[in-house]
C-alpha cells in the first residue's frame, strides 16, 4: 500500500532522511523505531505532505508527490502527531466529528462515531466534556478516533505512549492491537519498542536517518543488536 523510495527530507542544509526506503503492505501493522533524534517523526511529516522530499512516497502504486497534506488525507492516509493535539476548547464529539470532514460524503458518520464510542467507551462517556479536561490517555484515544472519523486507509501514528502512565500506554496499545481485525494498515513511530513490536508484524530500525535493520518484529525484539540498543537488556 505504502512505498517510499530513495526518500531525503532536508531542513535546510541538514539532511534528516537519507535514502530511506521503506514498505508497508495493505492491513499490515508496522513499526518504526529508533531513538529520539532519529528522524521517525519527520518520515510520517513527509508522508503526509508536511515536508518537502526528494525520492519518491507511493500510495495505492501512484506517487504522492505534489499532493497536498488535505488531498493525501483525502485520498486515504489518517495522520495521529506527536503530542495528540486535540482542539482542546470544542468539545469530545466536536472533535471527533471535525475528523470526518476530510470525507466528501456526510453519509455514514454518525455510524463511523458509534464505531469509534465502541473501540474507546471512555470518549462516549465524555463526549460532552471539553478537550482539555481530558487525561493525557484519554485526549491520545480522542486523537486516534478523530483520524478514524476520516475513514482512512492508512494510520499513521507517532509515539501514541508519549507522556502516557504505563497502564494508559498500554490500554491504548490495546486498541491498536485490535485495527489488524479491521484491516487497518498502520505505520507506528514508537520509542517503546516493547509495545511497538508486540502489536506489529515487522519492524524498520531508523538511526541517524538511515534504515539499518528490518525484519520480522519477532526477530528484531530477539536479536542482541536491538535488545541491547532499544529494549534495554
Amino acid at each position: 500500500m505504502l512505498s517510499c523510495k530513495n526518500l531525503r527530507v532536508s531542513y535546510g542544509d541538514i539532511e534528516a532522511l537519507h535514502g530511506v526506503d521503506l514498505n508497508v503492505a495493505a492491513g499490515e501493522t508496522v513499526a518504526l523505531i529508533g531513538v529520539n533524534g532519529a528522524g521517525k517523526s519527520t518520515l510520517l511529516r513527509a508522508i503526509s505532505g508536511l515536508l518537502p522530499i526528494e525520492g519518491d512516497i507511493l500510495f495505492d502504486k501512484t506517487s504522492l508527490r505534489g499532493n497536498s497534506p488535505e488531498r493525501r488525507a483525502g485520498i486515504g492516509i489518517g495522520h495521529v502527531p506527536e503530542g495528540r493535539r486535540i482542539f482542546p476548547g470544542l468539545t469530545v464529539r466536536e472533535n471527533l466529528e471535525i475528523g470526518a470532514y476530510v470525507r466528501r460524503r456526510t453519509a455514514g458518520r454518525k455510524d463511523d462515531l458509534e464505531e469509534v464510542f465502541q473501540m474507546f467507551p471512555r470518549l462516549k462517556e465524555r463526549h460532552k466534556q471539553l478537550g482539555w479536561s481530558l487525561s493525557g490517555g484519554e485526549q491520545q484515544m480522542l486523537a486516534i478516533g478523530r483520524a478514524l472519523m476520516g475513514r482512512p486507509k492508512m494510520l499513521l501514528l507517532d509515539e501514541p505512549s508519549l507522556g502516557l502512565a504505563p497502564r494508559l500506554a498500554e490500554e491504548v496499545y490495546a486498541r491498536i492491537a485490535t485495527f489488524k481485525d479491521t484491516g487497518m494498515t498502520v505505520l507506528l513511530v514508537e520509542q517503546n519498542t516493547v509495545l511497538a513490536l508486540n502489536v506489529a508484524a515487522r519492524g524498520y530500525v531508523l538511526d541517524g536517518g538511515h534504515i539499518i535493520m528490518h525484519g520480522p518484529a519477532d526477530e528484531l525484539k530477539h536479536d542482541p543488536r536491538v535488545r541491547d540498543a532499544y529494549l534495554g537488556r
